[in-house]
């Protein structure tokens, strides 16, 4: 049941990433019917983000009232609605609204989605299991863009836009036959139900007493201090925050929604060639994305978190830096090396810096306010998503390409510095045993390096980074 379980949940990922990556691939019919502006069109796009700045905020406070499966129920209608929507404008004030509701339900989803995975995992494979929202963020983006290859023609946006129905109406199916989170169902005081859930999750015969006792335990403590529930600015619980608003921080200035958002227009301008060249590049961009996430979902649970953060983030510094000189020196770098170093760019951050941020902010936060941290978590990465999305085209006819990419590869390298310094492994810790370290006053980075750990909710051993 938890491998469908994260399939089902997952597909919030896929339709994440395909209302993303379409209106890259839509674009050129779209302006065909709607003419727009630099600054039109930058807004316009970053409708979405917008709209999941205001779903993030409200998917803490709604998850932590109705629980993951309904909230993600909700979410699954908007996104139906506003694919329905999105199709059927005849002016683009239209199309950005409609793009708007489907920022909510992205925005929604992008907090319970993971969190609903972490809290119905077993600890062994939790890392891999919440990395398959990634995944299918990857795949949603990867089916957009073959979308754009398959679906062409006058009106063709219309219909890339109404295929996101499909598997909105697919997810919200799917919902209807799952179990509730466990621990959220122990937080309301349902422990029944939360022992029923975990036997669904784990299988009829399995022996779920030890876990339950340390979910049952975490939960009692957090019911008999609710009347002092900690604040995400309390002392102990601000590095879990500063870790889960960074790294989206991080994650976002990196460039890449600039890529994914904008990827024949970026080929464009380094010169590729047709149109159908850059869209047959863009694909290429949603292809490697997509296999090199499923590579990171083999070493998250292996490598760690720490070591896959440093490795991405240079790797991101590198390609960006070496695009931004191959732009400016055309004459001494052929088109095709820009082409290479945005697949390795786009490698380099699926393999870290795509994953893990959603999985650290589904592990970091105590269990009271984990909605409500990973709102915050979460409305840092749109808030800087929106940003980027809404500024590309301005950097783009101002300080070029070669200077964004600069900018880029500045960021990614205070991020290579970050995870050195601050990052913590959560690799083989349970959430209850973050939180008692966190209770504790203890740095978050000394987390990975443990040798051993005597918390009072902890459940089962862990193995330490080597």
């Amino acid at each position: 049941m938890i491998y469908f379980l994260a399939g089902v949940v997952a597909m919030a990922g896929l339709l994440f990433g395909y209302d993303e990556g379409v209106i890259a691939v839509a674009g050129s019919s779209l302006t065909h019917d709607f003419p727009m502006s630099d600054l039109a069109r930058g807004f316009t796009t970053a409708a979405v983000p917008l709209g999941a700045l205001v779903g993030c905020i409200l998917g803490g406070r709604l998850t932590e009232r109705f629980g993951r499966r309904r909230v993600l129920m909700g979410a699954a209608a908007l996104f139906s609605c506003g694919a329905l929507a999105a199709a059927c404008v005849i002016a683009v004030w239209m199309l950005t609204i409609a793009r708007f509701v489907l920022g909510l339900a992205i925005g929604v989803a992008a907090v319970v989605a993971p969190l609903y995975i972490a809290e119905s995992a077993p600890l062994r494979i939790r890392g891999g299991l919440v990395s398959t929202y990634q995944l299918a963020i990857t795949a949603g983006i990867l089916l957009s863009y073959l979308t754009g290859l398959v679906v062409v023609g006058e009106g063709s946006w219309r219909v890339m836009f109404a295929l996101g129905m499909v598997p909105g109406v697919a997810f919200l199916i799917g919902l209807v036959f799952l179990p509730e989170s466990p621990r959220w169902l122990a937080l309301q005081g349902r422990g029944s139900q939360a022992k029923a859930s975990l036997h669904r999750l784990r299988g009829a015969t399995t022996d779920v007493t030890a876990e339950l006792a340390g979910i049952q335990a975490m939960a009692d403590a957090e019911q008999r201090s609710a009347a002092h529930a900690p604040s995400l600015l309390a002392p102990w619980v601000r590095p879990a925050l500063i870790i889960g608003t960074v790294l989206f921080f991080l994650q976002q200035l990196s460039g890449i929604n600039a890529v994914i958002y904008y990827a024949p227009t970026i080929f464009r301008h380094a010169g590729l060639g047709s149109d159908k060249a850059n869209v047959i590049a863009t694909v290429g961009v949603g292809l490697v994305n997509f296999l090199v996430t499923i590579l990171a979902m083999a070493l998250i649970d292996r490598w760690g978190r720490r070591p896959l953060l440093s490795v991405g983030f240079a790797g991101t510094a590198a390609t960006l830096i070496l695009i931004a000189v191959a732009v400016m020196k055309p004459n001494v770098f052929p088109s095709w090396i820009i082409v290479v170093a945005l697949f390795g760019y786009i490698a380099s951050f699926a393999v870290s810096l795509g994953p893990l941020p959603h999985l650290m902010m589904s592990e970091v936060f105590p269990l009271s306010i984990r909605g409500a941290g990973m709102s915050a978590a979460s409305a840092s990465n749109w808030g800087f998503n929106f940003i980027v999305v809404f500024l590309f085209p301005l950097m783009l006819s101002t300080i070029g390409l070669a200077g964004a990419f600069t900018l880029f590869a500045v960021v990614c390298l205070g991020g290579l510095l970050f995870s050195i310094t601050f990052a913590p492994e959560t690799r083989g810790v349970s959430l209850e045993e973050i939180e008692a370290h966190l209770r504790a006053g203890e740095p978050l980075r000394s987390l990975g390096l443990a040798k051993t750990r005597t918390a009072p909710f902890a459940i089962g051993n862990r193995t330490p980074l080597p």
